[in-house]
């Protein structure tokens, strides 16, 4: 399960929905007693996740000491152990860790130890001083953080849950997954070429390669697909990809955005289409918030459509998913403070 490790554990926010829900039952029937009615109607409190184990805080967990390492950013670290590697993770790589975090008065908001299983973490997609932090790190090392709050979850995060101001950390790199090349940029990433197809919406197609079997299904509006993909924008930047996460993406047709519910439904199993998705078909719906951190005007997908699958996704999509809002749940390094 990808950047799903939390930490504040997953296990407590789903703990969190069930008791949300077991306390939005409707009222008893008629024939019910009044007083019935009236416990039923009262607010059911909402349960609140356990506190996570607290692992005992280091002496210099409120500041960081002299001798600590500081880049331009502010992030200040010092390594507690030296690693065995030589190479340091990249942006798309993806590093096995195990963690421990702390606020300023010693308190452990999260740690991968007590769970007795290892974090996975894409490096660029956790929290800015995680982003940084990891990079100067080689597989085998532990090296305690200083995160500022501006490279963290800030000063009053947006994500309920999420630790407030400066944190720290200790990080063990404990492996280092390098991540596949990315695909180069399409030629034709700037507009579609004169043979693209339009739709009456405004999506602009292209068969890349055919589908083996032209007599296969198409995917439905709920349908749940598939794919392998990486987007773009127009100036040849991408965005996302599953391609360099070594992991297709699994989704419901009907909770992505409108470009990629309706460019779907023209595919076959086995085929890949460029898709040129106006922003009114992607983030920039009129009407509709925006969500954080998502890419803006016409996008350009390739798509490659796996399979139609019956049943439900799997939980934890890619967080550059497009009908996903990025980051994961509270406390995760993942998490976004913009959130």
């Amino acid at each position: 399960m990808k950047l799903q490790n939390a930490v504040i554990a997953v296990a407590a926010v789903v703990s969190l929905a069930a008791c949300a829900k077991k306390g939005d039952g409707t009222a008893p029937s008629g024939s019910a007693s009044a007083s019935a009615a009236a416990r039923s109607s009262a607010p059911v409190p909402m349960m609140q996740p356990p506190p996570p184990p607290q692992v005992p805080a280091p002496d210099d967990v409120a500041a960081a000491p002299a001798d600590a390492q500081k880049t331009a950013s502010g992030l200040q670290s010092k390594v507690e152990a030296p690693g065995t590697g030589t190479a340091h993770p990249a942006p798309k790589d993806k590093v096995t860790v195990n963690y421990t975090g702390w606020t300023k008065d010693g308190k452990t908001f999260d740690s991968s130890i007590p769970r007795g299983q290892p974090a996975v973490f894409e490096v660029d997609q956790l929290i800015p001083g995680w982003t940084e932090g990891l990079q100067l790190m080689v597989q085998g090392e532990k090296r305690r953080m200083w995160i500022p709050a501006n490279l963290a979850y800030g000063d009053s995060p947006k994500m309920h849950g999420a630790p407030a101001g400066d944190l720290t950390f200790d990080v063990e790199l404990l492996d280092i997954k390098v991540a596949p090349p990315p695909p180069p940029v399409p030629t034709d990433v700037a507009a579609a070429p004169a043979n693209a197809k339009k739709t009456a919406s405004g999506l602009q197609y292209r068969v890349l390669v055919p589908a083996k079997d032209q007599s296969g299904a198409k995917p439905t509006a709920t349908s749940v697909v598939s794919v392998n993909y990486t987007g773009w924008t127009t100036d040849g930047k991408m965005f996302d990809s599953s391609v360099t996460r070594g992991q297709p993406a699994t989704f419901p047709l009907g909770r992505v955005i409108p470009g990629w519910t309706e460019g779907l439904q023209l595919m076959k199993v086995g085929e890949k289409d460029r898709f040129w998705i106006p922003g009114p078909l992607a983030y920039d719906a009129p009407g509709k918030p925006s969500r954080p951190g998502a890419p803006h005007g016409t996008l350009v997908f390739d798509v490659e459509l796996l399979s139609i699958q019956a049943g439900q996704p799997q939980p934890g999509m890619p967080p550059g998913h497009p009908g996903m809002p990025t980051g994961n749940p509270a406390g995760n390094p993942g998490s976004s403070s913009q959130q």
